[in-house]
């Protein structure tokens, strides 16, 4: 029975989810399973909620990618360039496969690193980058390639909805419900990524990219965070029809596409407006299906494993 051996670079909230999941009954692929066979981690010692002692253990994230013995380099380390794209690219480069979570070295690099997977043979795969355990990528690469996508919009980070829901919910302004968020584990504690609109318009770059046949453009996407969002905005929306949602948006406009991430008024009735706490949705439009939501956990240690 094969087993595809796992190289596993990154052993934070996500790493050690995955190290869960498979230590559990692990899925099956093909007739075969699954096998840890080397992790890294900028730090061997940290206290975590797995056990990485039964493991190979890698100082550098290379090294393990250079590993012949590792059919598949799961990356989870983050960040556009540094360790994580060295780490991906040598691993791609000997043919090996490559699972990743990084949005952000999937919307800048992504159109390079999927060449380096074209010459040499070895998958790239990134699920997980959009969405979490929404399988929004794998919709749009197959299910949907007999459709022209005209728009895709949607809630693609959890902290800002989370917030948004927040203090509608509590009547609490920003900075309190922030606080609040960073105490809970739902906002980090430099929140800018998120709250910044940056997170969700990696995640539309790559939707785009691949909804419409294009290269990643993240630099042309126009984005705005959440952080001036006041609580009487939220209020006076609500009072006429609308809740505020931060809203990644990709759209055809004649020969173009335009990429935005902003604050946005979603009307009451419409399916993102009931989209609450930190899940995420996307909405595609397109001919000749029509429109078509997808909702569920964008974020955390198990749906993203």
């Amino acid at each position: 029975m094969k087993r595809l051996r796992i190289g596993l670079a990154g052993l934070g909230v996500v790493g050690g989810g995955l190290v869960k999941l498979l230590e559990g009954p692990a899925p099956k692929v093909g007739g075969g399973a699954f096998e840890i066979a080397g992790v890294s981690a900028r730090n061997r010692t940290r206290k975590r909620d797995v056990s990485i002692e039964p493991y190979a253990w890698y100082d550098d994230p290379v090294e393990l990618a250079e590993n012949p013995e590792i059919d598949v380099l799961v990356e989870l380390i983050g960040g556009s360039d540094g360790p994580a794209k060295k780490a991906v690219e040598t691993a791609l480069k000997r043919g090996a496969h490559v699972v990743t979570a990084n949005k952000a070295l999937i919307a800048m690099h992504g159109a390079e690193l999927a060449a380096l997977s074209e010459t040499h043979g070895g998958a790239l795969k990134f699920e997980a980058a959009v969405g979490g355990g929404v399988p929004i990528v794998k919709a749009l690469r197959e299910s949907l390639t007999g459709s022209r996508v005209n728009a895709i919009s949607g809630i693609l980070n959890g902290t800002c909805n989370f917030l948004l829901t927040e203090m509608e919910a509590s009547g609490h302004p920003y900075a309190e419900v922030l606080a609040e968020a960073q105490r809970m584990g739902y906002a980090e504690a430099d929140p800018t990524m998120d709250v910044g609109g940056f997170d969700a318009a990696h995640k539309i770059t790559i939707l785009a990219a691949i909804a419409f046949g294009a290269q990643p453009d993240y630099e042309h996407c126009r984005i705005e965070g959440v952080d001036d969002v006041s609580l009487t905005d939220i209020r006076l929306a609500f009072k006429l029809g609308y809740r505020i949602k931060l809203i990644a948006k990709a759209e055809r406009i004649g020969a173009g596409v335009a990429l935005n991430v902003r604050p946005a008024l979603v009307a009451l009735d419409h399916p993102l407006a009931a989209i609450g706490g930190a899940l995420n949705a996307a909405v595609v439009d397109a001919d000749p299906v029509g429109r078509l939501t997808f909702v569920g956990a964008g974020a955390g240690a198990g749906p993203t494993a």
